[in-house]
């Protein structure tokens, strides 16, 4: 259980600390976005089903070999992930998005691989992200031309 726990805690540590302030996300909101993203509103959600796979692809990959090193995979990953959008709104540049986007998909990808020997689950809980990255990787990148 404690381990349950304290991945629980560095995942929320890092979605609190990397998140835009308020001013910031402001700047980000008003961009203009492809015609096609008609589903934008549900994108809350779906990131939030990824982070619940996360939690749980990280917890399964704990109980399956206890190694700290795979943890700071996911820690890697994790921050990869939640500084993308810190990142767009910091610096105001979406082109920096797509990067770090594209890197935290490659990373994911890499985790996925190195996780399926250990545990199969875990490995498919990270799907869902594996699936969604390159949705949202386009998405900024389309932004990028419409917002020139």
């Amino acid at each position: 259980m404690p381990a349950a726990l304290l991945i629980l805690l560095v995942m929320v540590a890092v979605v609190a600390g990397l998140n835009p302030n308020r001013a910031e996300f402001s700047w980000f909101l008003k961009l203009r976005r492809p015609a096609w993203l008609s589903f934008e509103r549900w994108i809350p959600l779906i990131w939030i089903t990824i982070y619940a796979c996360f939690y749980a692809s990280a917890l399964l990959a704990w109980r399956s070999g206890n190694s700290l090193a795979l943890q700071g995979g996911y820690l890697l990953l994790l921050v990869l992930v939640q500084s993308y959008t810190w990142l767009i709104c910091r610096t105001r540049r979406l082109a920096n998005g797509t990067r770090v986007g594209f890197a935290g998909w490659a990373w994911g990808v890499a985790l996925a691989l190195i996780v399926l020997d250990s545990s199969r689950s875990a490995a498919l809980l990270l799907l869902p992200y594996l699936l969604w990255s390159p949705v949202g990787t386009v998405v900024t990148w389309q932004m990028q031309r419409l917002n020139r």
